[in-house]
């Protein structure tokens, strides 16, 4: 399977590249690297992706969300499956991935964890079994995180919002006022060097369910970014996501 990647140079993609490269997964290979700091006197590196055009069977994305439009477009023209692994889209990034699925393969995911995936299908379970319960969200990343609240935090309220629909998403709180019964609070921590850490808190007022991930690594979403690529290669256009690797 050869890879680009975009966003090579970055954090996440690094850790990409590095895994690719130690032959952890076999058949696995580096095609190409895109980004805009890429040394040019790396044979493998290029600045943009239009500056590569030779084989690939799909493109993992670790780049930023502005690069959406550039990024698909590459994508459908090359008829190449697209793991986007970036988070933070606009409605309009987010209209321009889903026209793209009509035409290839396309796997969004805000966190590459199959054990994110596992937490979110517990919290969707336990909040169906208790639907008057009140639910907290907390997650916590490191100081140089730049959204918030995270895309995985949301992705876990959408999956709780799954079994109580009419809940509403509250960010944070602050002044005098009693919370809603239908809350759903959500709760952003930036400190250190954290990966990342995800906490669903449900009260039924008798008792309290906790779930909780912990991330020890950047590995961790390398080896999943990998495996969402070897999913997606031969699958029909459409979206994809963890739910459906965590169903195989």
């Amino acid at each position: 399977m050869d890879i680009i990647l975009n966003g090579a140079c970055g954090r996440m993609g690094s850790a990409v590249r590095e895994l690719i490269e130690s032959g952890a997964r076999q058949g696995v290979r580096l095609a190409a690297g895109i980004d805009p700091s890429a040394d040019a006197g790396d044979t493998k590196l290029f600045g943009a992706l239009d500056e590569y055009t030779g084989k690939a069977d799909v493109i993992v994305d670790f780049s930023h969300h502005t690069c959406t439009a550039a990024l698909t477009e590459y994508a459908v023209a090359r008829s190449l499956p697209l793991v986007i692994a970036t988070t933070g889209q606009t409605e309009e990034e987010m209209s321009q991935i889903r026209a793209a699925s009509e035409k290839i393969p396309v796997f969004l995911s805000a966190n590459f964890s199959l054990g994110i995936a596992v937490l979110a299908r517990f919290a969707r379970a336990a909040a169906a079994i208790m639907p008057d319960a009140e639910v907290e969200i907390v997650e916590t990343h490191h100081d140089r995180k730049l959204d918030a609240p995270s895309g995985t935090a949301l992705t876990l309220a959408r999956a709780v919002r799954d079994s109580i629909p009419d809940a509403e998403l509250v960010f944070g709180r602050s002044g005098h006022k009693k919370r809603a019964k239908n809350e759903i609070g959500i709760h952003s921590l930036r400190i250190g060097g954290v990966v990342g850490e995800h906490e669903v808190i449900i009260s039924s007022g008798n008792e309290i369910i906790t779930l909780k991930h912990r991330a020890e690594s950047r590995t961790l979403f390398a080896e999943g970014a990998l495996t969402a690529a070897a999913f997606l290669v031969g699958k029909p256009a459409g979206m994809y996501s963890m739910d459906d690797v965590a169903a195989e």
